[in-house]
């Protein structure tokens, strides 16, 4: 019996043993794994009276002490908006009316006594001490009928910088913003630790420093004053420099989703904007691009994009009296009409406006007789085609450009001069493009229509053409697009094109369609009552670096502060004033890299990516050889 008593005495202490030795190495296994605290806390803390050293990194805290007698609403903008890296604390103590009633009536009748004492002895009058009671007399007021609270008010800062110079240097710096303001600051020496825990997300005040303040002054130092445009749903545009936050918008939330975008040549315009039809068109958005430069060419590729050449060389061919096809019966019934309207100002712009190499004009702008005559030629044109009023005709095969030649040639009148006229673009030079029946589809969407290669006599036509066909194609469908006007300064030289350019950003609202116009020529565009007019009807502007002389008509259209006027002619490439209804900020434009590889057309960046991809081709030769 005792030799059993003696064996489970021995096991017991063995399993005592092992559970030991489990729990040593648990500990020590423990150790080496690295916990939430571990990835948070700084690998060093130097704690010295003037500063702090959180890792690699000089931390100094300061706290407010003084306010002058009157602070007016934003004074603590200039801190919140400063492009550094600093923490803000703010500790709020409500205090009972009672309490401050009591104390303040103990005051006055200080206050009161130090008056009288003066008087008595002829002193000069003190206008601080009149001040002091006429001030608590309003507070005592307000107090009693509930109309202010009272409240103490702790205010503190802890900046942060890479080395002792920079750290004292942006002291100074944040200590002369608050004396502009008669804000008096101290650093909190001695009790720098104590510093950097208040102002840690944590609400522990360990300094305790406390100014006494009502309601009004308090609703001053309000934190949320800077311009801010972020919100919960839209595509990044970039980045905000008044205080580094995310400008995430969605153009389509506003009265209307037009924008213009105005800057010189080489600041950025088209690169901001293909970077917004990128994400736009992640987010389920059809995006439509007149290009004049053949920059949208690599972007359509990489998204599986069409891309349309229109040129005389091109067999790309769109056919201005293509009907839209429309589901709502009263647009159906008006469709026709709209349409012949719409020729009306495409055949002013092609048989009233041509010029010959010398700038002179070659055909005179038409009369009203010629107007008119055109007018019925279009009717008769279409009716021989069978397409009447009556919706059930639009499905028919629709003329062309040939077919209204040849009815103003059997007319009389001045049918025979205007065909004269018209000849150019059926059997002439400029024949083919847009004389015979379209053969392009708008399904896709990402559609690029490319018009560099059009002649400049032709490129405001195909312009005004291709606006026309995509209208009709909005019209049929309605859903989320983007329609960019890359260099519309050009439709803005001809009345026609400019009202009809005036014309969409009125009606887009409806078809929930987005225009953007953008324009390096800001002068031409903003001289136009029509320019103005599209700058008007726009909700989102985008104002990047000017050329010297067009700041003053851009200040001066979009009411802009001195400081904005000022800075807009220095900003550097992809930084410049983003407006969105009534909130405008500075904002720099940001792309990833694999973005910027897709939308940059800076020619050096180009380059680059040709001779790389040249390398990886031979490189690519060499190994299968």
């Amino acid at each position: 019996m005792a030799k059993q008593q003696q064996q489970l005495t021995q096991e017991q202490l063995e399993q005592l043993q092992r559970a030991q030795e489990s729990h040593e190495a648990e500990l020590i296994y423990r150790q080496g794994v690295i916990t939430m605290r571990d990835l948070i806390a700084p690998p060093s803390l130097e704690i010295e009276s003037g500063y702090m050293r959180l890792g690699k990194k000089f931390v100094k805290t300061i706290y407010v002490y003084g306010y002058p007698r009157q602070v007016f609403t934003g004074w603590l903008s200039p801190i919140i908006n400063l492009d550094e890296v600093i923490d803000i604390s703010l500790f709020i103590y409500p205090v009972e009316s009672r309490v401050v009633l009591e104390n303040l009536k103990r005051k006055m009748g200080q206050l009161e006594a130090s008056y009288t004492i003066n008087q008595e002895k002829g002193r000069v009058r003190d206008p601080g001490l009149e001040a002091a009671i006429q001030d608590a007399e309003e507070l005592r007021d307000k107090l009693q009928v509930g109309e202010e609270r009272f409240f103490r008010f702790g205010l503190y800062l802890t900046m942060y910088a890479d080395s002792l110079d920079e750290l004292t240097t942006l002291s100074r710096k944040i200590e002369g913003i608050f004396g502009t303001s008669l804000v008096y600051s101290k650093p909190a020496t001695m009790q720098m630790e104590q510093g950097f825990n208040t102002t840690t997300p944590v609400a522990t005040d360990q300094l305790q420093i406390y100014r006494n303040m009502n309601t009004g002054s308090l609703s001053t130092s309000f934190p949320f004053t800077s311009a801010e445009l972020s919100r919960n749903e839209g595509i990044l545009y970039g980045l905000n420099r008044h205080n580094n936050g995310l400008v995430l918008f969605d153009r389509f939330s506003l009265e209307n989703a037009n924008m213009v975008v105005f800057a010189k040549s080489g600041a950025g315009k088209s690169f901001a904007i293909k970077l917004e039809a990128l994400r736009s068109l992640m987010m389920g958005v059809e995006c439509i691009i007149i290009d004049p430069e053949n920059e949208y060419q690599t972007l359509s590729e990489a998204v599986g994009g069409s891309y349309l050449r229109l040129s005389l060389a091109s067999q790309t061919r769109i056919n201005p009296f293509d009907l839209p096809r429309v589901y709502d019966q009263d647009e159906a019934d008006n469709a026709l009409q709209a349409n012949i309207i719409s020729l009306h100002g495409l055949l002013r712009l092609m048989m009233g406006g041509a010029t010959v190499s010398g700038g002179a004009t070659l055909y005179a702008p038409l009369t009203p007789t010629e107007d008119a005559d055109l007018d019925l030629a279009i009717i008769n044109t279409y009716a021989r085609a069978g397409i009447t009023k009556d919706p059930l005709t639009h499905n028919a095969t629709p003329p062309t450009m040939n077919d209204l030649y040849n009815t103003l040639a059997s007319m009389t009148g001045s049918g025979p001069s205007l065909a004269a006229r018209l000849r150019q673009y059926t059997t002439g030079t400029f024949s083919g493009i847009f004389s015979e029946q379209s053969n392009v589809s708008l399904d896709n969407p990402f559609l690029v229509f490319n018009i560099r290669d059009l002649e400049d006599e032709l490129r405001p036509v195909g312009m005004y053409i291709v606006l026309n066909y995509i209208w009709n194609k909005v019209k049929a469908d309605r859903r989320k697009r983007l329609l960019i006007v890359d260099e519309a300064w050009q439709l803005m030289k001809y009345d026609d094109s400019a009202a009809f350019m005036f014309s969409l950003a009125k009606r887009a609202r409806k078809y929930f369609l987005g225009l953007t116009t953008i324009s390096q020529d800001v002068e031409d565009f903003l001289s136009n009552k029509m320019g103005r007019a599209v700058v008007s009807n726009s909700s989102l502007q985008l104002l990047l670096k000017q050329a010297p002389s067009a700041v003053d008509i851009v200040s001066e259209t979009f009411k802009l502060t001195n400081e904005e006027r000022n800075r807009l002619s220095q900003f550097p490439v992809g930084e410049g004033l983003f407006f969105a209804g009534l909130n405008h900020v500075i904002i720099r434009i940001l792309a990833s890299e694999t973005e910027a590889q897709l939308i940059s057309t800076n020619p050096e960046a180009l380059a680059a990516a040709r001779a790389e991809q040249q390398a990886a081709d031979q490189e690519r030769q060499g190994g299968a050889q």
